[in-house]
């Protein structure tokens, strides 16, 4: 049977207002012409080789796979990518939509603040109007990004409803664009929301994948054994598994954030939780949702993967077992961080750590001869208060005190 355009199995679709469905109609137009346009893609690689430094390496950490034992264990260094994350592929690849559009302003939803940062970025190269959406929470624990969006040229707007956090974000910018169909575009961060957002995302971040399928190749002399990546909306995850998906004897692992147990009630964990329930929200994925349909309140340690949906992609492979799905709790991602650090010398984002912490259980059970490969999806530079603040680093606090001082004197 045919798949249903914007489906993935039961999952997708697009439930929308009515107001909305002559804007989504034209960006779907876009984005499928696009698709089928060699030039759009060839236009998009040369933009992300000379602004962004593609292609990303992949490192052999040769002092973890020695530490930890078993499996080779190989990162692809999203965090090397401008702006420090995986989100600047979608991003660009969009802004280059957005002048086939015509359209001067874009909005944008932002958890950890990557994807704020990124599209704030974007907007600067190609000389948009800007304004991100964040939760007011997440301004709170993610201030360094906040403070290089406005330098940027954004406006950041503080959501204070709900939860104030990115599922907040994320309706705030959709009202906002129904406001300013004609000119806006919504820069959607993650492989979520209605069609053609969760297939344009995966489509722009199928880069990382296309790029790490031939480098290990290379470097490991065969395919992966297992490649892990964080989940939270799905984009980098997509990214990554896009590569791999159809390669036989390659698993493919999404991690997601398990807060402080999946028992606890504190964590954000849709697929690897029995909490998680289908539901539509914009799309129908699963959701984290109460007997009544209301979202729930979620937590993690990582401000990019709290949010209550997931991919549709990423629910219909759970329910075809193309992946794995796991969780990992913020104490194993503070362990993970240290120990690439301590290890590697490299800092990870803690999104991305949660691939590291499950990949670091699994590794010492796999054979010398096997190759995992595990998505760094950004760095760490942006969660500096709240690594700190986990490590309990008596000199970070002392500093911040000193400093903190020295504003109120002022």
């Amino acid at each position: 049977m045919q798949q249903k355009t914007g489906y993935f199995g039961e999952f997708g679709g697009q439930f929308i207002p009515e107001i909305l469905k002559a804007t989504f109609d034209h960006l779907t137009e876009h984005y499928l012409k696009a698709r089928q346009d060699p030039a759009f893609w060839a236009e998009y690689k040369a933009l992300m080789a000379e602004y962004s430094g593609r292609p990303t390496p992949v490192t052999f950490a040769a002092n973890l796979t020695h530490k930890l034992g078993g499996a080779q264990i190989y990162l692809k260094r999203e965090d090397l990518n401008h702006t420090g994350a995986h989100k600047a592929n979608n991003v660009m690849g969009q802004g280059l939509l957005v002048k086939r559009m015509g359209k001067t302003r874009v909005i944008a939803e932002t958890g950890a603040g990557q994807h704020g940062v990124a599209t704030a970025t974007m907007a600067a190269k190609f000389g948009f109007e800007c304004r991100i959406y964040m939760g007011a929470e997440d301004v709170e624990r993610q201030r360094p990004n906040v403070f290089w969006m406005e330098q940027l040229g954004a406006e950041v707007i503080p959501v204070t409803d709900g939860s104030q956090t990115l599922k907040d974000a994320i309706n705030e910018a959709f009202r906002d664009w129904t406001g300013r169909m004609d000119d806006t575009h919504y820069c959607l961060g993650t492989a979520c929301g209605p069609y053609p957002f969760p297939e344009l995302v995966s489509w722009l971040q199928s880069i990382i994948g296309d790029e790490a399928k031939t480098q290990i190749q290379t470097l490991a002399g065969k395919q992966p054994d297992r490649v892990y990546a964080c989940v939270g909306g799905g984009s980098n995850a997509m990214g990554i598994f896009s590569g791999f998906i159809d390669q036989p004897g390659v698993e493919l692992v999404g991690v997601e954030a398990g807060g402080k147990g999946l028992l606890s009630g504190q964590h954000a964990a849709r697929l690897a939780s029995p909490d998680g329930k289908v539901g539509i929200c914009g799309y129908k994925t699963v959701f984290l949702q109460d007997q009544d349909g209301q979202m729930k309140d979620t937590h993690s340690v990582a401000a990019g993967l709290d949010y209550v949906g997931v991919s549709p992609i990423l629910a219909n492979y759970q329910k075809t077992g193309q992946v794995r799905f796991e969780a990992a709790t913020d104490s194993e991602v503070i362990a993970a961080v240290r120990l690439l650090v301590k290890q590697e010398g490299i800092i990870p984002a803690l999104e991305s750590s949660h691939a590291l912490a499950q990949a670091f259980k699994e590794a010492p059970n796999l054979r010398p001869d096997q190759v995992i490969l595990i998505n760094l999806s950004g760095r760490g530079d942006k969660d500096i208060f709240t690594i700190a603040d986990a490590f309990g680093d008596q000199k970070w606090k002392d500093f911040i005190c000193h400093k903190a001082k020295q504003y109120e004197g002022r």
